[in-house]
């Protein structure tokens, strides 16, 4: 099988793009460090290209305690105004502020329901759910679902959780399955779907 030529086309040739497509999208993901990883940076994502966001991930985890939510949570407002000096990152203030305060509702929601993974798989009763599409035309940037999902972490004071964020959050952690039919991760991601537990 050439995977070259038949893995989703979005990813193009970019080697770190393919190794993301290959090896994370699309995985169903229940580790909370990994979680609140993907929740802020496509929440840094938003506006921009998530390979942009891919070349800085390593400076992004150097920058934020490697996405641990209570070291994250507990960031001032001096670490904020060191941080946007970080040309490693996307030295947008609201941006920053948002992953600080991201992190501090990810952990009310761990003490809420014991983990925000199982928060998170509520929302798809714990199966992720294994779409069919051909084309990429066909794959929505946004689902009731993830409006759902992003209206019910607004209610609970995250940010920069908007659908079309939220619904990337979900391809990205496999609560869906957005591989194309024709790619080989599609079938190695729902077997994957079939074993997974929360």
């Amino acid at each position: 099988m050439n995977t070259q030529l038949e893995r989703c086309p979005w990813c193009g040739n970019d080697e770190l793009y393919c190794s993301y497509h290959d090896h994370e999208w699309g995985v169903p993901l229940n580790d909370e460090r990994k979680l609140f990883e993907f929740l802020a940076l496509e929440s840094a994502q938003a506006g921009l290209s998530w390979i942009t966001i891919l070349r800085k991930r390593e400076n992004y985890r150097k920058a934020f305690s490697n996405f641990e939510p209570q070291k994250v949570a507990r960031f001032s407002q001096s670490r904020v105004e060191k941080l946007l000096t970080n040309a490693g990152i996307v030295r947008n203030r609201a941006k920053i502020e948002s992953a600080i305060n991201n992190a501090r509702c990810f952990l009310e929601v761990q003490s809420s329901y014991g983990s925000f993974g199982r928060y998170l798989w509520d929302f798809v009763d714990g199966t992720p759910i294994q779409n069919r599409y051909k084309t990429l035309k066909s794959v929505p940037a946004t689902t009731p679902l993830s409006d759902t999902l992003a209206k019910d972490l607004k209610k609970r004071g995250f940010t920069f959780v908007g659908s079309t964020t939220i619904y990337a959050f979900m391809q990205a952690t496999g609560m869906v399955n957005d591989h194309l039919v024709s790619c080989p991760r599609h079938a190695a991601c729902a077997e994957l779907a079939e074993n997974f537990t929360v």
